[in-house]
C-alpha cells in the first residue's frame, strides 16, 4: 500500500507542478497557479500520516517505510528548489522572463554543488529523524533493521554529494573559450541578462 502511495504522490507531485505551472503562464492566472502550488506540500504530509498511521495500526516495519522517509525528506531538502528552477524556466519559456542561467564553472559552480550538498545535508536529517522516530516507536531492534538500511543509504547518499562538490572545488569545471567566468547558477550572467 505505502508504494502505490508513494508513487501516487510523485505522480501527484509533477501533475500539480505543471498543472500550476500551466495556470501561472500559459492561462495567465498566476494567483490560482501559486494555489495550486501550494497544495504539493499536502502530498508529503498526507504520506507521512499514513506511514505513521500504518505502523500504529501493527504494520510489519519493511522497506516501504524507510523510502517513504527518504521520499519526505528529498522533497524537504529539494521540493521548493525543484519548483523554483521549474518555475524560472517556465517563466523564461511561456511568460516572457530572462533566460534562466546555464551552467556554471569555476568558484561559482563550487558554490552551487556546495549548496546542492546542503540541500542533500536536510534531506538526509529530515529522513535520518524520521527513521529514528519510527526505530524508538517500533521499540523491536530485529524488526526495525530494514530502516536502519536506510538510514545508512541517506548517509551513503549524503556522502556521495560531498565528493561530487569536493571534486568541483578541488578540479573545477574551466568555461569553454569565450564563456563568461564566474556567472552564478543562481543568477544571469551579465551576457544573459
Amino acid at each position: 500500500m505505502l508504494v502505490a502511495l508513494i508513487i501516487a504522490c510523485e505522480i501527484g507531485f509533477w501533475v500539480l507542478l505543471a498543472g500550476g505551472l500551466a495556470l501561472r503562464y500559459l492561462a495567465k492566472m498566476p494567483r490560482l497557479g501559486v494555489a495550486v502550488l501550494l497544495c504539493e506540500p499536502l502530498l508529503e504530509l498526507t504520506l507521512l500520516v499514513v506511514t505513521a498511521l500504518d505502523l500504529k495500526n501493527g504494520g510489519e516495519p519493511s522497506w516501504t517505510h524507510g523510502l517513504a522517509a527518504l521520499y519526505i525528506g528529498y522533497t524537504v531538502g529539494y521540493g521548493h528548489y525543484t519548483v523554483k528552477w521549474l518555475d524560472r524556466h517556465a517563466a523564461y519559456r511561456f511568460g516572457g522572463g530572462p533566460k534562466p542561467p546555464g551552467a556554471t564553472y569555476g568558484r561559482a559552480r563550487a558554490v552551487h554543488e556546495w549548496k546542492l550538498w546542503t540541500r542533500t545535508l536536510v534531506g538526509a536529517v529530515v529522513a535520518l529523524g524520521l527513521l529514528q522516530a519510527a526505530i524508538w516507536y517500533v521499540g523491536d531492534a530485529a524488526a526495525t533493521s530494514g530502516m536502519r538500511t536506510w538510514q545508512f543509504a541517506a548517509l551513503r547518499v549524503l556522502g556521495i554529494q560531498a565528493l561530487i562538490a569536493a571534486t568541483y572545488t578541488f578540479w573545477p569545471r574551466k568555461p569553454p573559450a569565450g564563456a563568461p567566468v564566474g556567472a552564478s547558477p543562481e543568477e544571469p550572467s551579465p551576457a544573459e541578462r
